[in-house]
């Protein structure tokens, strides 16, 4: 049995009190603070889960991690995450790092590299927010994916667009055929988890399941 957990990053700030990521992430990576930023949130989940697996033996635990397009487009970055996971003895087959479509509209060539190298350690490989940025089908069977995560807006629109509901079961259909783990992300009504369900979407994240927890 698996368990999953994803690495939330927030800004306590004295003044403005919890900042979410969309607040602070856009000046960090225009001033290149990211990077640092970057290494220690991949450096903290790393370290989390080597006590999860102590204390889950029996378990498989996997956190996953955001990356931000701006890491992710250095050249080291693979080196970074290699050297993150060996100082602190985590098993990469517990990590998955996700990206974002924006990526894509970089060189294709150098991005499905760079993956590449990053599942040879061992580490796997999620599209996330899909359905809303570049991804065409054409790239998508090019990369070298594990996860595909539908988009928030999607699983919303369940509630009342029909074409809303048309594409997500194209890309949950879509997913599977690939032989990708499709997760719905935002699921926040029971109505959205039984029709989802019902499409063939087997993972599942939002507040019907669990909310943010500081650890």
């Amino acid at each position: 049995m698996g368990k999953d957990e994803f690495a939330l990053l927030r800004w306590q700030h004295p003044k403005f009190k919890s900042l979410s990521p969309n607040d602070f992430i856009p000046i960090a990576e225009a001033n290149d603070s990211i990077i640092a930023l970057g290494d220690w949130v991949l450096e903290k989940s790393c370290q989390k889960l080597v006590k999860l697996a102590a204390q889950h033996s029996s378990r498989n635990v996997k956190i996953s991690v955001n990356v931000s397009a701006v890491q992710f487009r250095r050249g080291d970055f693979v080196a970074r995450v290699k050297n993150i996971l060996q100082s602190t003895g985590a098993n990469p087959q517990n990590l998955c790092l996700e990206l974002t479509e924006s990526l894509i509209a970089d060189d294709i060539n150098f991005i499905i590299e760079q993956m590449a190298s990053l599942r040879e350690l061992g580490v796997s490989i999620s599209l996330d927010d899909f359905g809303t940025g570049y991804a065409s089908l054409a790239y998508l069977t090019r990369l070298p994916l594990d996860e595909l995560k539908i988009d928030r807006a999607f699983v919303r629109d369940l509630d009342g667009s029909s074409k809303g509901a048309l594409l997500t079961e194209t890309i949950i259909s879509l997913g599977r055929s690939m032989n990708l783990t499709v997760i719905a992300e935002g699921v926040e009504t029971e109505q959205q988890f039984k029709r989802l369900q019902k499409m063939g979407c087997q993972h599942f994240q939002g507040y019907l399941f669990a909310k943010p927890a500081i650890g």
